[in-house]
C-alpha cells in the first residue's frame, strides 16, 4: 500500500489574484490539489487531499499510479 509520503508535493506562492496563501498539488495524481494562508498549512491540507483522491479513485475501480521515483541528490 502505498503511503502520502511516497508522493512527491509542489507547494507554490498563490497569487493576488487567487487570494494569495499557498497552492500545494501532487503531480502524480491529476487535479490532487490543496491549499492552505502558509506553507506549512498548504502542506497539511494536502496530505488529505492525497487520502481522498486515492480513496475516490479505489471506489470508482480506478488505477492510482505509483509515485514516481524521486532522484537521489548528489
Amino acid at each position: 500500500m502505498m503511503k502520502h509520503a511516497d508522493y512527491t508535493i509542489v507547494i507554490e506562492p498563490a497569487s493576488t489574484e487567487d487570494g494569495g496563501g499557498f497552492l500545494a498539488f501532487v503531480p502524480d495524481l491529476p487535479g490532487c490539489m490543496s491549499d492552505g494562508d502558509s506553507y506549512e498549512q498548504a502542506a497539511h491540507n494536502v496530505v488529505g487531499a492525497i487520502e481522498s483522491w486515492i480513496e475516490a479513485a479505489e471506489e470508482m475501480g480506478r488505477p492510482i499510479p505509483s509515485p514516481t521515483p524521486r532522484r537521489a541528490l548528489a
